[in-house]
């Protein structure tokens, strides 16, 4: 793929602010450009009539349809596009179904724009093999461009089921929380609490303010970071 042919992508999101932020962050990644947005299943299927896309970023939850039922039309009809789905859904026997129907990347929501940036550059990596493979070594180098890496080494003392918890507990509450309320939450020690905060700050998946009371020290407050971030 040269920067003269860029990949295009078709953003197919229903939430209008979520799919503005994927499309600004597709632009942002050097070789691809942004075919279009749609909010729906339909409107996806007569832009890919009217308009070439190499790539759909795609929602499950549309509100006329399934992701995964405008995929398999798409196949249906003979679209040569690839699909990266963006969604929340984590069922594992929906990600089996994406896979079957030749969806090349499965990106849970919420993610920074480093995630995508990441799967996009892998896509393309395994978009640009070209040729005839020499042997068995290369057909399993172009196939693992399309693997995401290993998650890093957790710091000491953190383990991964109360990361997630934390993580969940942080994610459902709109108004976010302080150290201290998640612990009670999770039935975890303040300090600890606070450590796993800290970490989903520093990997920038959650931001953190002073909250000021009517006595005493300000109160640091932790909130989920939002896709646009």
């Amino acid at each position: 793929m040269s920067t003269a042919d860029p990949v295009r992508v078709l953003v197919v999101e229903d939430d209008p602010v979520a799919a503005d932020a994927h499309a600004l962050y597709v632009g942002r990644v050097p070789g691809f450009e942004v075919a279009g947005v749609c909010h729906t299943a339909a409107a996806a299927r007569r832009e890919l009539e009217r308009t070439r896309a190499d790539l759909l970023l795609l929602d499950l939850y549309l509100p006329d349809g399934h992701g995964l039922r405008l995929a398999r039309a798409v196949r249906a009809a003979g679209h040569p596009v690839d699909v990266i789905v963006v969604t929340s859904a984590r069922d594992l026997a929906v990600v089996r179904e994406s896979v079957s129907l030749g969806v090349v990347q499965y990106v849970l929501k919420p993610f920074a724009f480093p995630t995508l940036r990441d799967r996009l550059l892998r896509y393309a990596e395994f978009r640009a093999a070209a040729g005839e493979a020499s042997g068995q070594d290369e057909v399993d180098r172009a196939l693992s461009a399309l693997r995401a890496p290993q998650p890093a080494a957790l710091p000491k003392g953190l383990s991964a089921p109360t990361l997630d918890r934390v993580t969940s507990i942080l994610r459902d509450s709109d108004e976010g929380l302080t150290a201290a309320a998640l612990a009670g939450t999770a039935g975890i020690s303040r300090i600890t609490a606070r450590r796993y905060l800290e970490y989903l700050v520093d990997s920038g998946r959650a931001g953190r303010s002073p909250q000021y009371g009517q006595v005493g020290r300000p109160e640091l407050h932790y909130r989920w970071l939002p896709e646009s971030r």
